[in-house]
């Protein structure tokens, strides 16, 4: 599976936006807070080294798809259940 260009760029500028606020002093350097979950959003902080991931770049283009990266919490909302989520996250870590 390919992905476009522009989404990693949009992506990129979502990502430093995300990480220029004041609750990303609390993230450890290599990684990124992602926004979860349907009604209520939970927040997890993940390694960067997703981003590369296919099953990561899916989540970014849905992602992108519902919110566009100009996302009024200026966080990176991902449209995907917890369980869905960790799931994935899981997978990753695994391989």
């Amino acid at each position: 599976m390919g992905f476009r260009l522009p989404v990693i760029v949009q992506s990129k500028k979502a990502i430093r936006r995300a990480m220029s606020t004041p609750i990303s002093s609390n993230i450890p350097k290599g990684h990124l807070a992602v926004y979860v979950g349907e009604t209520e959003r939970k927040r997890y902080v993940v390694p960067i080294s997703y981003l590369k991931h296919s099953f990561f770049q899916s989540l970014l283009s849905k992602a992108e798809e519902e919110f566009g990266f100009d996302h009024p919490t200026g966080g990176l909302t991902i449209p995907c259940t917890e369980e869905d989520f960790i799931d994935i996250t899981r997978s990753l870590n695994c391989s």
